[in-house]
């Protein structure tokens, strides 16, 4: 027979939270692997200069949650056949990786919270790098140029800005205007690329800040159906 009453319909109830648990793990999944694909984050972050390559802080981050995904869609079926089958085993092993996904998720946000500038910071900070080198070497030294030039090209057509701020946005503009340089897009924005940087890896973070939390909530309410179904079937005079 198995369980019955209410126990049983927590039984159905953890099946479909699970059944939710691991469709938000394929969905992080797929976001993670978008974020990875992501053709603006891509460009700018796979760019290489005189050996110095793109911060990747954001990388690191983003293969984590592809780790998480995959274990969120395990842990999901683990749970959904748990349930399914009354076993005390099976849930007492979901209810174990789900507090260590728990913490491991806890301890990840305050990280994040703790760094969640550092990704801008540090491609602002390349960024700056590149600028500084390309402008000099584009006016001092005119054979070296293009190789900072090329790396300056895929930011400014990736974020649609130039310079680091309107005064260099303006100065930039009047070196491409007299063919010194040729690095701003060919819109002729004058967007600072601080601001488009800052609001490119932002949004990301938001996203994934509020993708965690939902994930969450749903976790603690696992932890609970999972225990108190693990104690009905203990007590279920069927078994």
């Amino acid at each position: 027979m198995g369980v019955e009453g209410c126990t049983k319909c927590i039984k159905y109830l953890l099946f479909f939270l699970n059944f939710i648990f691991w469709l938000a793990g394929g969905v992080i999944l797929g976001v993670a692997l978008w974020l990875r694909h992501d053709p603006k984050t891509s460009n700018l972050l796979e760019l290489e200069l005189d050996g110095a390559h793109a911060p990747s802080t954001f990388y690191i981050s983003v293969h984590i949650l592809i780790a998480v995904g995959a274990v969120m869609m395990v842990v999901g079926f683990l749970g959904c056949y748990g349930a399914i089958q009354e076993s005390q085993c099976l849930l007492g092993t979901f209810f174990a990786c789900l507090v260590i996904l728990f913490a491991c998720e806890v301890a990840a946000g305050i990280w994040g919270f703790m760094h969640k500038d550092t990704v801008s910071t540090e491609m602002t900070n390349f960024y700056d790098t590149v600028y500084d080198k390309g402008m000099t070497q584009s006016i001092t030294d005119p054979e070296k140029k293009h190789a900072t030039a090329t790396v300056l090209k895929v930011f400014h057509e990736t974020l649609n800005c130039c310079g680091k701020g309107h005064g260099t946005s303006f100065l930039t503009k009047v070196t491409d205007t007299l063919g010194m340089t040729d690095i701003c897009p060919q819109s002729g924005v004058s967007t600072s690329c601080h601001s488009r940087i800052e609001e490119l890896f932002t949004d990301k973070i938001y996203l994934i800040g509020i993708a965690a939390l939902v994930v969450a909530v749903i976790m603690i309410f696992e932890m609970i159906f999972s225990m108190v179904l693990c104690c009905g079937i203990r007590n279920s005079p069927v078994y």
